[in-house]
C-alpha cells in the first residue's frame, strides 16, 4: 500500500523551511510535491516604499548567502536606467567579491552536503576552507555576511593591496584539489550516496527549466557570465564547467570545479586590477523614467531583476526571480524511483534557498 510521508517544513535535513510530500511505495518513492511560503517577506513591496540607496540595503538581505549578487544586480538595472557606466576598476572589484562569494556559497553546500550523508570529517575541512573564504571578504569589505560593497554607479570600497589576497587563493587550491575534490569522487562512501541518484535527464532539466549548476550537471551549457558577459568577465575570459550524468555526483562536480574556475577568475582580477575611480558619479544619482532587465550568475543560477522608474526617488518596481524560485520544483522530478533514504541529499543537491524564493 502506498502511503504519504512529509519532510519538512521544519526538519533536520532542511537548512529552511520548506515541505516536500512524497508518496512512497514501501521504500522507493513514487511521487512528490515541493511547497514553500513559510517565510514570506513582501522585499519587493518594500523596495517600492524605501528611496534609491535604502533598496540596496534592504535588496542585500534577500539572500545571506548572495546578498552582493542582489544588491549588484539591483544598482546594474539602476545604471542601466540612468546611463551610468561602471568604472574599470569598480568593474574588476565587483567580479572578484562576486565570485569569493561563489566560493563561499558553494563552500557552504558542500559542507552541508557532507553533513547530510554522515561525513562530519568532511563538513569541518570544508567549513576551515569556507573561513578563509570569508576572512578574504571581510578584509575587503569590514562584513562577512552582507558586505556593502555596490553602489549605484560603482563600488563603496577599493581593494588597495591585491597580492594582499593571494596566499589564501594558493591555500584554498590546495585545499580543494588534496581533500575536498577527491574526498567528494574517490571515496567509496561519498559515491555510493551521490552516484546515479537524484538523476535529472538534459530534456527534464529543459521541461524544469533549472538554471545554474543544476542546469550545467544535466548537460546544459548555460551561464550568464559566458552567454552575455558583464562586469570583467570578457577580459578574465571564462570557462563553464558541465557534466551529462545529471545525478547528485555531477552536481557535486560541478560546483566543485567552479570553484577552481572562481579561484583563478580571483587571481586574475587581483592581478590586473586596472587603476581608475571607485565610482561614476559622486553623491547619489537622479535616476530618471525608464526600465531595464538585468541577468546576472548568481552562485545557484540566473538572478532575474526588473526594475521601473517613474523618475521619483523611489522605484516605481522591483520584480526579482531567483534561481532557487525556479530549481527547488525540480525535486519533484529528481525522487520519483528514488529510495526515501535519500531524499534529504537529493533535496540538498539542489543548494535550495527558501529565503531568497520567499523573498
Amino acid at each position: 500500500m502506498p502511503y504519504s510521508f512529509p519532510l519538512g517544513p521544519y526538519h533536520p535535513a532542511l537548512e529552511e523551511p520548506f515541505k516536500v510530500k512524497v508518496q512512497c511505495r514501501g521504500e522507493v518513492i513514487d511521487s512528490a510535491t515541493v511547497e514553500v511560503g513559510f517565510s514570506f517577506r513582501g522585499i519587493e513591496l518594500l523596495a517600492q516604499k524605501r528611496n534609491w540607496v535604502e533598496v540596496i540595503t534592504l535588496i542585500e538581505r534577500v539572500c545571506g548567502i548572495c546578498s552582493n549578487t542582489h544588491a549588484m544586480t539591483f544598482c546594474m538595472a539602476a545604471e542601466t536606467i540612468a546611463g551610468i557606466e561602471v568604472p574599470k576598476r569598480a568593474a574588476h572589484i565587483r567580479t572578484i567579491i562576486a565570485e569569493l562569494e561563489r566560493l563561499h556559497s558553494h563552500l557552504l553546500w558542500a559542507g552541508v552536503g557532507a553533513e547530510d550523508i554522515g561525513f562530519h570529517s568532511l563538513f569541518m575541512e570544508v567549513f576551515t576552507l569556507r573561513e578563509l573564504v570569508m576572512d578574504t571578504l571581510e578584509a575587503i569589505s569590514g562584513n562577512r555576511v552582507n558586505y556593502g560593497m555596490n553602489c549605484i554607479g560603482g563600488v563603496h570600497r577599493d581593494i588597495p593591496d591585491p597580492k594582499r589576497h593571494l596566499p589564501a587563493l594558493d591555500t584554498l587550491s590546495k585545499g580543494l584539489a588534496e581533500i575536498v575534490i577527491p574526498t567528494f569522487t574517490e571515496n567509496p562512501t561519498a559515491l555510493t550516496r551521490t552516484r546515479g541518484v537524484g538523476r535529472l535527464t538534459r530534456e527534464q532539466a529543459v521541461e524544469w527549466a533549472v538554471v545554474g549548476p543544476v542546469a550545467r550537471a544535466s548537460g546544459l551549457d548555460i551561464d550568464v557570465r559566458k552567454d552575455q558577459p558583464y562586469l570583467s568577465y570578457a577580459d578574465l575570459g571564462f570557462e563553464s564547467v558541465v557534466r551529462p550524468e545529471g545525478d547528485v555526483l555531477a552536481r557535486v562536480v560541478v560546483r566543485a570545479l567552479e570553484m577552481v574556475e572562481s579561484i583563478r577568475l580571483i587571481r586574475e582580477a587581483l592581478l590586473s586590477l586596472p587603476a581608475g575611480p571607485l565610482r561614476a558619479t559622486q553623491g547619489v544619482p537622479e535616476i530618471p523614467s525608464g526600465e531595464a532587465t538585468i541577468r546576472t550568475e548568481a552562485p545557484r543560477g540566473e538572478a532575474f531583476y526588473y526594475v521601473a522608474s517613474e523618475g521619483g526617488a523611489t522605484p516605481a518596481r522591483v520584480k526579482i526571480r531567483t534561481p532557487s524560485f525556479v530549481n527547488i520544483p525540480a525535486i519533484e522530478a529528481m525522487v520519483v524511483g528514488q529510495p526515501l533514504a535519500d531524499l534529504s541529499i537529493i533535496q540538498a543537491s539542489v543548494d535550495p534557498c527558501i529565503s531568497c524564493t520567499d523573498r
